[in-house]
């Protein structure tokens, strides 16, 4: 067995770009006094998404540069390595990505978000490209909201390339009249939670989702075993940190390598 503890930062959706450098430094102490080795957060968790009638102050590449330099530092404080839902600009675009962060708090690198849902179009760009990263024993990819729901290849490509886990920070929040679920994977409630089970069953990897806490949330977060069984999920609308022990032998990624194109 061996033994990785991973935790998601199930937060309430930052008020400001301000708060959520905020409450990231926070989530990142307190997973580092849990003894975690990887936080993760949710998508676009700083500044803020900005779809969904969010008011997040236009794009600012020079607080975002700030913010991810006091993360990175708490980061190293606390060492563990960080998967922050963030945006960034880049040759005047904007993008969805998250940034990869160290346990020495140097910067590892981007995934951005490839595959955008069409609500995104007039807001963000797409970017273009996958990687995978490594912290310790652990090999990680990440597959943002719309990507680990719609788009099976983005979690397999990241476990053909040696990833034991794939990180799916996103958003989803209550809409009027909507089923709002109690327990994970509910028959009544939308496929989403039901893709995550997929996306670990059919690639024999750890399957990790996040999302913000927030009353009547559709989806929340959870990590799921490489059979496709629920190891943990925190409930509905509770704010905190979901911590999980995830045992990375069992991570083989057997039916991932055995898919071939036709």
């Amino acid at each position: 067995m061996s033994l990785f503890r991973i935790a998601l930062a199930n937060l309430r959706f930052p008020a400001t770009p301000e708060e959520s450098v905020r409450l990231a430094e926070q989530a990142v102490a307190q997973a580092g006094s849990e003894g975690a080795g990887l936080i993760c957060f949710p998508e676009c968790f700083v500044p803020g998404y900005r779809c969904m009638g969010k008011q997040v102050p236009p794009p600012d590449p020079v607080f975002l540069e700030r913010a991810w330099s006091t993360i990175a530092a708490a980061a190293a404080k606390a060492h563990l390595a960080v998967v922050l839902g963030t945006e960034r600009v880049l040759e005047g675009a904007l993008l969805i990505t998250a940034l990869v962060i160290q346990q020495d708090g140097t910067i590892a690198g981007f995934q951005d978000k490839v595959q955008l849902d069409p609500s995104e179009d007039e807001i963000y760009s797409p970017g273009s490209g996958r990687r995978v990263f490594h912290t310790g024993p652990l090999t990680f990819g990440v597959a943002i909201c719309h990507e680990g729901w719609r788009y099976p290849e983005t979690v397999r490509w990241a476990v053909q390339n040696g990833a034991h886990i794939v990180f799916h920070p996103h958003l989803g929040e209550a809409e009027p009249y909507s089923y709002r679920p109690s327990s994970f994977a509910d028959p009544a409630n939308s496929f989403h939670e039901k893709a995550a089970l997929c996306r670990a069953a059919e690639n024999t990897c750890y399957f990790a989702t996040v999302n913000c806490a927030s009353a009547g949330s559709p989806t929340t977060s959870a990590v799921v075993r490489p059979d496709g069984t629920l190891l943990s999920y925190q409930p509905y609308g509770k704010e905190g940190l979901l911590i999980a022990d995830i045992d990375i032998a069992t991570a083989t990624g057997f039916l991932a390598s055995r898919y071939k194109t036709v």
